[in-house]
């Protein structure tokens, strides 16, 4: 119900404009809501390895596949080098996968790992990594989402009995 001050104040601006008027009703109902039980963006995926190298090597390939849905169709035309190092484990994994994310960004770029190494010295790790790929092709490469970044909330690289667990989470 409006009071008599919101309807003084909603008569007066019905003078002006009636636009106005129409403005401060939807203020005072909103004919939507939000339904976040039922949307998001984010996608979230757990990998895992025997080793550090293929941890990687199978977080950086489901990065991917949540990019375009047929990995294989990647073809091997063009190379890049990655070399990342950093005190943490779980954010040389976390710079790793953002590197996917960057040049799928600024090249236009689909990348798989063919080959990498990962090593520690002093309590710092060290990456180096060969990956292959080729430009996006839309008819060939059959793309699921567009993966805007990968985020901190709930990301963990942890050791197991039998080997090693990521838990990622992309934003789309």
């Amino acid at each position: 119900m409006i009071n008599d001050q919101w309807r003084e104040q909603l008569e007066f601006s019905s003078l002006f404009t009636d636009h106005c008027s129409r403005a401060l009703i939807v203020i005072l109902h909103m004919p939507y809501h939000y339904l976040e039980e039922i949307g998001t963006a984010d996608i979230a995926f757990e990998a895992t390895g025997r080793d550090l190298p293929e941890l990687f090597m199978a977080a950086a390939d489901a990065t991917m596949n949540v990019m375009i849905d047929n990995l294989d169709a990647i073809e091997s035309r063009e190379t890049r080098h990655i070399e990342l190092a950093n005190d943490k484990l779980d954010m040389l994994l976390f710079d790793f996968l953002q590197e996917f994310v960057y040049f799928k960004d600024a090249e236009r770029l689909l990348l798989r790992v063919c080959e990498m190494s990962i090593d520690e010295k002093d309590g710092k790790f060290f990456l180096k990594a060969k990956t292959v790929g080729e430009l996006l092709h839309a008819a060939r490469h059959h793309q699921r989402a567009d993966v805007k970044a990968v985020t901190l909330h709930g990301f963990s690289v942890e050791k197991q009995d039998d080997g090693w667990k990521a838990r990622v989470l992309l934003d789309i």
